[in-house]
C-alpha cells in the first residue's frame, strides 16, 4: 500500500450532517473549536433545520474504499434518525463518485 493511500484511508473529517444527507466538512486535520460547533448550530437553526455533528473515516473520494459515518452529537432538533441521515450521506457520495468517474 501506497503512502498516499493509507493517509486517505485515515482520513477523518469533521462534518455538520443534515438529515438528508447533505453535508459541510468543518474540519480535517484539527478538530472544530466550541465556538465552530456553536456556529453550525445556528446556522442550521436558523434555517429550521437539525442535524449532527459527525466524523467521516476513510477514504471519502474512494469509490472501492469504505467510508464510515460517526455520530458525535446532535445539533438542533433532526426530524430524522442518524442512520437515515448516514444513508443518504452515503447514497448523495456514492451518486456524486459515479458523476464524476
Amino acid at each position: 500500500m501506497t503512502q498516499q493511500r493509507a493517509r486517505q484511508e485515515a482520513e477523518r473529517r469533521w462534518i455538520v450532517l443534515g438529515t438528508d444527507g447533505r453535508h459541510v466538512s468543518i474540519g480535517r486535520d484539527s478538530d472544530p473549536s466550541p465556538e465552530e460547533i456553536e456556529a453550525a448550530e445556528a446556522a442550521l437553526l436558523a434555517q429550521g433545520h437539525g442535524g449532527w455533528l459527525a466524523v467521516t473515516s476513510g477514504a471519502y473520494w474512494s469509490r472501492r474504499a469504505r467510508l464510515e459515518v460517526l455520530e458525535v452529537r446532535r445539533l438542533g432538533a433532526p426530524a430524522t434518525a442518524f442512520a437515515e441521515a448516514a444513508a443518504a450521506f452515503q447514497q448523495r457520495r456514492h451518486a456524486r463518485l459515479a458523476e464524476i468517474a
